[in-house]
């Protein structure tokens, strides 16, 4: 494809984009504001002068527990909002002044950082990621958006594929372990929450960088208060030519979000866009280096949230996705006669839920339930369809019934949370299944809290699971549900100078789904092959040194992360492409410290070593089985500040470390790049 070629195409994309973006927000504020209107219906009839259930859960708490462990970050690791301290699970913050001191250009950047977390790069800078949670699969990890469930039925391939900043970023929590009482019935081996900045006031917030391979980026946020609402909108653009042939990227963002406060109750709005075309060097097979990926991913979500002993939040969501795969990008010469057109996929995804909460001197309860409906149109996947869409020839629909309850006991030192889910989904015929979950916490003292949890998990096989099927891979229509149990125990340390946390961990998995074959030249087969019995410990430790010897000395934090996975499975001499490759050691550091005034330097570093091995092509030559090599990387970001402008350079993989996260795909070499941004 030659440049001038490029060029055509990356201007039809913006012009895309653009009218895409107007039109979308058009009607979306049609939306808003009938769903403004109906919200103040609902909250006005609910709202009452009793305090809101945090505050109750304070005040419920209050007899028990000392102020002091009541700590200031409320994470959502439970139905009920909770101290952090208090979760009976582990759960992962990443702070706002972590992510700015952060050398990333995305999400996936950012979460490699977190020793828990697996991130199988294929495109960097949030081009495509897997995310993996203490073993599992990309797809058993349930994504959420301020508590939006916006995992693609699609593949979780494109699970990231959201409109988001990392100056949009409040925090990022991530909850290991089974979850679907927490995040639904697909938060198989946990979650991750997006937690976006909730403005107080009017500001303006503008980013520009560039850097080697061509790389551009900039953003913009802007926000508008008023007594009881605010407004904000955030762009983004970033581009790159790539760091080897086939892995350039041109990616847009744009968010708009809402928020009305009525009679001390709220309506929260959200809608965005996210518009991605990028070179897909070997992301799904070795044997076409020139494939392509253009998808558009649109969403809305409008949720209320009323105060009083009983609080009522309910939520209402839909997203879509599109996705244009070209196996041979257009423009390349020689493209074989047997390929005639690209695959074409639209997932969409409609869900309500209504969560309801009861505080009382006994503890909180709540209940509620989820209707959620996830459907394809394709050329590729699905059944053959009676009349055709367009381009789309097939399909596939189902709907997931889910109906939960939790209470959670305060008992002198003792938090216990007992609770259930009941899920029904219309691909499995006539069947309700019940996965329980019990956590306790014991505040042994005002700053040590010891936990314990048990919990029961599924997933339902995605669309590309059942029906993916070519000339390298054969899809599974017959495929089951996976099914997970985890027991967990752990003690978390929360004082103003040291934070630690560890914990241990068992979990089993039946009918774990992998694509899988038994020799390099056989082709990929989905199936349920896999029974998973996983032993782990994962623990970490930060400092903050500012706290402890004060103002004037250099170091400002440290932290060290480390998990370790041991992960039994049947003896067999299959090759998995995913399940089965799982970390077993992560190592990961960070050090913040002052160079000179108004200049800092942020070390980041981790090692990990994979289990597992994949098949390597090189020099035409036929496929080889190799094992995955372990490898460190260590990024470092100076930042100068001048009163409300900063001055960054990022410097990414400084020691040039060689290295693959997904087989055939090598990762960016060193990266140096920099830039500005300003806030008013």
């Amino acid at each position: 494809m030659n440049k001038k070629q490029i060029k055509a195409t990356k201007a039809f994309r913006f012009k895309r984009f653009a009218r895409k973006s107007y039109s979308v927000f058009n009607s979306l504020h049609k939306s808003v504001t009938i769903g403004v209107l109906t919200g103040c219906t609902l909250v006005s009839a609910h709202a009452t002068s009793v305090e809101p259930v945090e505050q109750m859960f304070i005040q419920t708490a209050s007899d028990s527990i000392p102020p002091t462990e009541l700590d200031e970050v409320v994470v959502t690791a439970s139905k009920v909002a909770m101290p952090l301290n208090l979760a009976a699970k582990q759960v992962t913050v990443i702070s706002r002044q972590e992510i700015e001191r952060a050398p990333v250009r995305s999400i996936e950047d950012l979460l490699n950082y977190v020793a828990g977390v697996d991130i199988l790069q294929r495109g960097p800078h949030g081009v495509q990621a897997d995310i993996t949670l203490r073993g599992g699969s990309f797809d058993q990890t349930a994504i959420l958006l301020n508590g939006i469930n916006l995992t693609n039925p699609h593949t979780g391939h494109y699970s990231f594929d959201i409109p988001i900043n990392i100056s949009d970023i409040e925090r990022i929590e991530i909850v290991q372990g089974p979850s679907s009482l927490v995040y639904g019935a697909g938060a198989f081996s946990g979650g991750v929450n997006i937690i976006t900045k909730k403005d107080t006031k009017s500001n303006v917030y503008a980013k520009v960088e560039g850097g080697m391979h061509g790389l551009f980026g900039a953003d913009t946020r802007g926000a508008i208060a008023g007594e009881s609402y605010t407004h904000s909108l955030s762009t983004g653009y970033k581009r790159s030519d790539g760091y080897i042939p086939n892995s350039d990227y041109d990616i847009y963002n744009l968010l708009w979000q809402s928020r009305f406060d009525i009679n001390g109750s709220n309506i929260d709005f959200q809608a965005g866009l996210n518009d991605k075309a990028y070179g897909a060097n070997t992301f799904y097979t070795a044997a076409y280096p020139n494939q392509f990926d253009d998808t558009q991913g649109l969403f809305f979500s409008l949720k209320g949230e009323t105060n009083g002993k009983l609080k009522l939040t309910p939520h209402i969501y839909w997203s879509r996705h599109y996705d244009e795969f070209q196996l041979i990008r257009e423009g390349t010469p020689d493209k074989p006669s047997w390929y005639t057109d690209h695959n074409y996929h639209r997932s969409d995804v409609f869900g309500m839920n209504l969560n309801m909460q009861y505080a009382s001197r006994f503890g909180i309860t709540s209940f509620g339930g989820e209707f959620r409906n996830e459907g394809i149109l394709s050329n590729v996947l699905g059944n053959a369809m009676e009349e055709p869409i367009g381009k789309y020839t097939k399909s596939d629909n189902r709907t997931n019934i889910s109906y939960y309850a939790e209470h959670n006991f305060i008992l002198n030192r003792i938090t216990l949370s007992l609770g259930g889910l009941i899920n029904y989904n219309t691909a499995v015929t006539d069947k309700f299944d019940f996965y329980p979950a019990i956590n306790g916490t014991f505040r042994a003292t005002n700053k040590l809290s010891l936990y314990a949890s048990w919990n029961k998990a599924t997933r339902m096989p995605t669309f590309t699971d059942l029906y993916y099927t070519t000339a390298t891979h054969t899809g599974n229509s017959n495929l089951e549900a996976e099914l997970s149990e985890a027991f967990e125990v752990g003690a978390k340390y929360n004082h103003h100078i040291v934070k630690g946390a560890i914990a241990v961990f068992n979990m089993a998995g039946k009918n774990m789904i992998d694509w899988v074959k038994p020799s390099p030249e056989a082709l990929w087969e989905s199936t349920n092959h896999t029974q998973i019995n996983k032993k782990g410990v994962e623990t970490n430790i930060s400092f903050d040194f500012k706290e402890w010897l004060g103002d004037n000395q250099p170091i400002n934090s440290f932290n060290v992360g480390y998990m370790y996975i041991d992960q039994e499975r049947v003896e067999d001499e299959l090759i998995s492409n995913y399940t089965l490759n799982h970390l077993r050691h992560k190592f990961t550091a960070g050090l913040h410290h002052d160079l000179i005034k108004n200049l800092t330097l942020s070390w980041n570093f981790r090692w990990q070593e994979r289990n597992g091995s994949y098949v390597k092509y090189s020099d035409l030559l036929p496929g080889e089985r190799v094992d995955y090599a372990p490898f460190s990387i260590l990024d470092v970001k100076a930042n100068y500040k001048i009163r409300n402008t900063d001055f960054f350079v990022n410097a990414n993989n400084i020691f040039n470390s060689v290295h693959v996260d997904l087989g055939n795909i090598p990762q960016p070499g060193f990266w140096l790049s920099g830039g500005a941004s300003v806030r008013f």
